[in-house]
């Protein structure tokens, strides 16, 4: 069909189709329905005179519409050959953010990108959305408004279908329904979530603005169900019976779902390693609902209070999670590691396991770092081999370093709650090198399969990261030469002296600016059939085979090991296809980071909220023409400081040194600098955290009238609060 429109050359009719098509009237029901299959896909455009066209013939581009907070869009096109297509609010139509659009460019703008206007609604990202009650109309009618800000219209939501009664200020679920006039719509309520400000609702509204699953489909949850709770003995047939060998899980202490076990022991004056994997496809059969299911989600999604995950509860906290002291059937790595730390031999092969302990981070940080009595003699029957394990995780940690891994050290956010699951803190997640030891085992076992599979032609998803943006790392280098690592980075200089670089920073004090510059200039990881190569981990072939129950590519990975070492049949799609799940799995973790950031802002404006007018120190970690980002060192968070609030100069952004130079007293704010600030305003809506400068006096008084004078715009529960937030301990 789309051959005979290119062949016509003009946009033709369903009779003007069949009959180019050559075939009968009969055929009419199912033209139609591969005419609006081709719609939904974007490839026909319907005209208003009924004819059916080329969507690239016509000048139309078909994308995603992304809305900015400044309130102009941008066409994101699924052809990544072209560009983004600048939209202007004028030019949205009745479009919202994140919809599945089709745009008709507009020749006459000049400039970066091309324009264009919204000319049909393909999909529309969400169906139902959350939205705040703003105003009651009647017992069963309210004028709300949608969270996502970038919507600049209002729903009159009937309310009468939900169990609990709504009041102003709370947060639903609505089914938009017809256009009442420009900026009005009707909508029905459908889900009832509560008040804004409770953890559990940002969580609600976040996997609903991002499209993350959270009920499983009935077919999903019954394959589960029907799965046993425990292996059975004849399912160890034709597999390595490893129960007695002393596996060990190592994780964090809130973790359910177990995907490794390790074990470790000296041989030859190396080492032996053993990485045992859940073996999650012998349960989940290609094409199951399991499958099916899990290759949507492409992923489990991690919020503070809750879990999305990729398979059921029965799978992922059940039998497939390497729990202690229960059988569970396992995909291992073997390897021997040299004395000099090189891997000189690998095998892989199905087994059954059986782990013998449970472990935490801090348990074993506590009995191999802190060598703690106690917890030495708790974990006494695994510490030799745990010994073992520290020995060989610190070399081959060691030989990554010189072979140019890069390491930025970024920290990642803990928060905590109180009894009430009120956010009470948030610091950076602790580090020790029990975190490490698992990582590193972790990376030989992908590199080891990665390197097995590639040998053997064996179609497969490898992990991939490119270098770093030429333009950007070019913008970094030329920054960091006007600081003490010049000399380091000589004309030319490409991304292999990055490795150096951090070493040097870190002897320097600078790993904090120098992180933050050369981390903005990395290229997204991704998914892909072709391995070329992971420059992040300086690794020549890489993949991910250590987490098969919450990343389908392990999934993928596993099927195809099982498929190389002749113990699973070929069944790993190839070419097109497999390029196909490659980018629904990669597209997929994008979805979960930006959750993850999301959900961590709206947390993080919820904890700061009674903390408006409190000091704090921090470091500049970005400058932008409007200003510039603080990390707050007292807690885990980070707002901007923007221009227009410093009083005492004009100041002006040189771009080619990321700094601001204030024209009259000099005065510089470059990245790294530490800086003290107040926090003048935080803004739910807009997941605003807005800081000033601490400079004299007259701040200093206009931050206490600001506390004293702040408005509340969450409710009663949040007005009572300001009013008792002044808390004995806290400096007014």
């Amino acid at each position: 069909m789309l051959q005979a429109l290119k062949d016509a050359h003009h946009p033709l009719r369903r009779n003007e189709i069949l009959a180019a098509l050559k075939v009968k009237k009969e055929a009419k029901r199912a033209l139609k329905e591969i005419l609006k299959s081709l719609e939904e896909k974007g490839k026909l455009i319907r005209t208003k005179g009924g004819t059916y066209g080329l969507t690239q013939n016509m000048s139309l581009i078909t994308g995603t519409l992304e809305i900015q907070r400044s309130g102009v869009g941008f066409l994101l096109p699924e052809d990544k050959r072209r560009k983004d297509v600048f939209i202007s609010p004028n030019n949205f139509g009745d479009a919202w953010n994140g919809d599945r659009v089709v745009a008709a460019l507009i020749p006459t703008r000049k400039g970066k990108n091309p324009e264009g206007r919204i000319v049909r609604i393909l999909d529309r990202k969400n169906r139902e959305m959350p939205v705040r009650l703003i105003k009651r109309l009647g017992p069963d009618m309210f004028v709300s408004h949608p969270t996502d800000t970038t919507m600049q219209i209002n729903f009159m939501v009937d309310t009468q279908e939900l169990e609990d009664e709504p009041q102003v200020g709370d947060i639903i679920f609505a089914k938009p329904g017809e256009k009442l006039d420009a900026k009005l719509w009707a909508a029905d309520a459908t889900v009832f979530l509560g008040a804004e400000t409770s953890v559990a609702v940002q969580e609600g509204m976040v996997k609903m603005l991002h499209g993350i699953p959270q009920d499983f489909p009935s077919a999903t949850v019954e394959e589960a169900q029907a799965l046993p709770d425990e292996p059975s003995e004849a399912e160890f047939e034709g597999r390595r019976d490893m129960r007695e060998t002393q596996f060990v899980t190592i994780d964090g202490a809130s973790a359910r779902d177990f995907d490794d076990a390790i074990y470790v022991r000296p041989e030859n004056n190396g080492h032996r390693l053993f990485v045992a994997i859940a073996d999650v496809s012998h349960y989940v059969q290609p094409g199951s609902a399991l499958d099916q299911e899990a290759l949507e989600r492409g992923n489990s999604y991690y919020f503070p209070t809750s879990v999305e995950p990729m398979f059921p509860v029965e799978l992922s906290n059940g039998l497939c999670s390497l729990n202690p002291n229960v059988n569970r059937l396992a995909m291992v790595a073997e390897m021997f590691v040299s004395p000099k730390g090189k891997i000189t031999e690998e095998q892989f092969y199905p087994a059954v396991i059986c782990s013998h302990a449970r472990l935490t981070y801090d348990q074993v940080h506590s009995a191999l770092e802190l060598n703690d009595d106690a917890t030495r003699t708790e974990l006494a029957e695994v510490l030799p081999m745990l010994e073992s394990a520290e020995k060989l995780a610190r070399q081959l940690n060691a030989l990554r370093k010189d072979r140019g891994t890069l390491d930025f050290e970024i920290p990642e956010p803990l928060i905590s709650f109180d009894d009430n699951g009120v956010p009470d803190d948030i610091q950076p997640r602790k580090r020790n090198f029990a975190h490490q030891l698992i990582e590193e085992f972790m990376i030989a076992a992908n590199e080891a399969v990665a390197r097995f599979l590639e040998d053997r032609g064996e179609p497969a998803l490898y992990r991939i990261h490119p270098s770093p943006d030429a333009d950007k790392l070019r913008n970094a280098f030329k920054m960091l030469r006007h600081t003490e690592l010049g000399q380091l980075i000589p004309d030319g200089a490409g991304p292999s002296i990055i490795p150096e670089l951090l070493h040097a920073a870190t002897e320097l004090g600078m790993d904090f600016i120098v992180g933050r510059l050369l981390l903005r200039s990395m290229m997204q990881a991704s998914y892909s059939p072709m391995n070329d190569g992971h420059f992040g981990l300086a690794s020549e072939s890489y993949c991910h085979f250590t987490s098969p129950i919450r990343r389908y590519a392990d999934l993928i990975v596993h099927r195809a090991l099982k498929a190389a070492t002749g113990k699973g049949p070929h069944c790993v799609p190839q070419g097109d296809a497999l390029q196909e799940i490659a980018d629904q799995i990669s597209g997929r973790e994008r979805v979960a980071m930006r959750a993850e950031r999301e959900i961590l802002k709206r947390v993080t404006i919820l904890f700061l909220q009674d903390k408006v007018g409190e000091d704090f120190t921090g470091i500049i970690n970005g400058v932008a023409d409007y200003g510039f980002w603080v990390e707050l060192n007292e807690i885990m968070a980070e707002g901007s400081v923007r221009l227009s609030s410093l009083s005492d100069d004009y100041y002006a952004f040189i771009p080619e040194r990321q700094e601001i130079w204030g024209e009259r007293t000099k005065k510089r704010f470059f990245i790294g600098q530490p800086v003290r600030v107040y926090l003048s305003d935080v803004n739910l809506s807009r997941l605003e955290i807005t800081l000033e400068l601490i400079q004299g006096k007259k701040a200093a008084f206009k931050r206490n009238l600001r506390r004293q004078i702040q408005p509340s715009t969450h409710g009663e529960e949040a007005r009572q609060r300001q009013k008792h937030r002044f808390h004995p301990k806290k400096r007014h």
